[in-house]
């Protein structure tokens, strides 16, 4: 790395990272608290009984506490993303919508924007992680039958199976779902409604969710498939027969299927294997050392 371009580096993190000093020694600064207002260090960020706590004090135990580590996970972001670059390494889009959809299936309602945001950041994590493990492992080889073997075994594991992300109302008839159904069209929360009208005593409390189901699933609804299909997501449906009663569904989200050959999952087949060989850890440290960095916490 030239020393220009570190120069340019550390400017950047300088300037950026809430624990530089220039930005800890301003009298006067924003500190982001969403209010767009600006103060100075010698007034209280909070008072206790009438006891300030001062920005000034609150700013040096975060620089202290927090400052170090923040700029050195920026610093390690920097040299992955630099090295992953000059190498020409290059994670699958298709594996890291892969791991986006298995972080979702773990998450509870969200708005559209919280999934946004939420995405948005992962991406940029799972790249990250996978450039460091093949960054990391690049020099070990793994032998073509040790790799085959693990594919064989645990291939199936690699994939994922199409899932929605539910809510339901039951209603106790027609006219009760089509009551229901009008109350939404005028903007009545979904979540509501579920719990003042479903019959459904096992998700009525919990505004009628379900959860992320595949549609390979025993719990899956039978007559639920057809009528999500043609649901967008962030919507709902209008009311169905089910049985004796009548439902109406919420598609929060929907994950399509994902399918990986062997030649696809090879690279990160190969660096998950070789991590565990090494015994590495997963952190960027041995990579500083190829490089030419200089830092505020430097001794």
């Amino acid at each position: 790395m030239s020393k220009k371009l570190m120069l340019g580096l550390i400017v950047l993190l300088l300037v950026t990272n809430i624990a530089t000093l220039f930005v800890w020694n301003q009298e006067e600064v924003d500190i982001e608290t969403g209010n767009g207002k600006k103060y100075k260090n010698n007034e209280a960020a909070a008072t206790v009984n009438g006891e300030e706590i001062s920005i000034e004090e609150w700013r040096k135990a975060l620089r202290d506490t927090y400052g170090e580590e923040h700029l050195k996970a920026m610093i390690d972001r920097e040299v992955v993303s630099q090295l992953a670059n000059e190498k020409n390494i290059s994670i699958s889009d298709k594996v890291i919508e892969r791991e986006i959809s298995l972080l979702l299936a773990m998450q509870g309602v969200l708005t559209e924007t919280e999934y946004e945001d939420l995405e948005a950041k992962w991406e940029k994590d799972i790249r990250h992680r996978y450039q460091l493990e093949r960054l990391l492992t690049e020099n070990v080889s793994v032998s073509d039958e040790t790799l085959k073997e693990h594919y064989e075994t645990y291939g199936e594991q690699y994939n994922f199976i199409a899932s929605m992300q539910l809510s339901h109302i039951i209603a106790k008839d027609m006219e009760t779902a089509e009551k229901i159904y009008n109350e939404l069209e005028q903007g009545a929360s979904f979540n509501l409604l579920a719990q003042e009208y479903s019959v459904d005593e096992e998700t009525r409390g919990v505004g009628g969710y379900l959860g992320y189901l595949s549609t390979e699933s025993k719990y899956f609804p039978d007559s639920y498939e057809a009528i999500v299909n043609d649901l967008k997501e962030f919507s709902y449906s209008e009311p169905f027969k089910v049985g004796e009663e009548v439902a109406l569904i919420y598609l929060h989200r929907k994950l399509p299927s994902i399918t990986f050959t062997y030649e696809e999952m090879k690279p990160y087949i190969t660096s998950e294997i070789a991590l565990q060989e090494k015994n590495q850890a997963l952190e960027a440290d041995p990579l500083w050392e190829s490089q030419d960095i200089e830092w505020i916490y430097s001794e």
